[in-house]
């Protein structure tokens, strides 16, 4: 994948296709991304007309800078065609696709899109959601330049591995590992999976600073009310973009000066500890960004 700036996904919210009042509702929620949903969300008799209000709803202007994903049934599906044909034609940011567990699916993905006329901005997100994925996914995320995000499928995982859910995810710290370190050698982004329990607050908010600590980009949601908490936990704290000012400062006065020393607050600052703050400066002034546009 091409370089690119910070873009936020701390957020990344599912929403079923086929309810027009849930997809006008999304217009105000304060997500960085809504996944315009084809597969698990819609009824299978729901489908075809379900493709037709997701098409709409990813050309829909007033959904502001919020990205726009359009998750399609998986390849094994008797609607996967059609709903690569609309998807690309539509034009959203990305297509999303379901159990992916292969770098030669990926190139079939991209040959998809290709054929049915997809944009050069629309990009591929793949879930991964499978053993097969876990042990594969490296080569997954290195399989065109086309695929720009991961996805994780928590659920599908655990129920593939007869695993539990249990706080601290215990049985699935493999693979969400195995994915991390693949994301990052490629270049892409990562985004971790859904919370199930949505009454839930107190857990969901420690799954997301466990996602955060881990170097996740963000998470899938599956209600409005997570929203927020999620923001917070994927976005630099106002003491980390405090101290991401301090080391830039302090090691543009240290080149400045010739000085080969650089110390913030009693602790010695070099090269890498100069990117991080970057990072969360660029995080930080992205989503700045992105919400003085939503409240305007």
């Amino acid at each position: 994948m091409s370089e690119h700036h910070y873009r936020p996904r701390r957020s990344i919210l599912y929403m079923p296709s086929s309810n027009e009042r849930a997809l006008e509702k999304a217009k105000a929620i304060p997500c960085d991304g809504i996944i315009f949903d084809l597969e698990d969300a819609v009824a299978p008799d729901a489908k075809v007309e379900a493709r037709g209000k997701a098409a709409a709803a990813v050309a829909d202007a007033s959904y502001g800078r919020r990205e726009r994903i359009l998750r399609v049934n998986g390849m094994d599906t008797q609607w996967h065609e059609e709903d690569m044909a609309a998807a690309a034609q539509a034009g959203p940011d990305a297509i999303l696709v379901p159990k992916v567990s292969s770098a030669e699916e990926v190139r079939q993905l991209v040959a998809t899109m290709e054929k049915y006329g997809a944009p050069e901005r629309t990009t591929l997100w793949a879930m991964v959601e499978t053993p097969v994925a876990m042990l594969h996914c490296e080569e997954i995320a290195r399989a065109s330049d086309r695929l720009d995000c991961l996805v994780m499928g928590t659920n599908d995982l655990a129920k593939e591995l007869f695993a539990e859910h249990v706080p601290g995810r215990a049985p699935l710290m493999t693979g969400l590992s195995l994915c991390l370190l693949a994301a990052r050698a490629a270049g892409v982004s990562i985004i971790d999976g859904v919370y199930n329990n949505v009454k839930d607050a107190e857990g969901f908010e420690a799954e997301c600073r466990q996602g955060r600590q881990m170097g996740f980009d963000g998470k899938t949601l599956i209600h409005p009310g997570q929203v927020g908490p999620c923001n917070e936990a994927f976005a630099p704290s106002e003491a980390a973009v405090e101290e991401a000012r301090a080391i830039l400062a302090a090691w543009d006065e240290a080149i400045a000066e010739g000085k080969g020393v650089v110390t913030v607050n009693g602790r010695m600052i070099e090269n890498l500890h100069v990117e991080t703050a970057k990072r969360n400066l660029e995080m930080h002034e992205a989503i700045r960004a992105l919400e003085a546009e939503a409240a305007s």
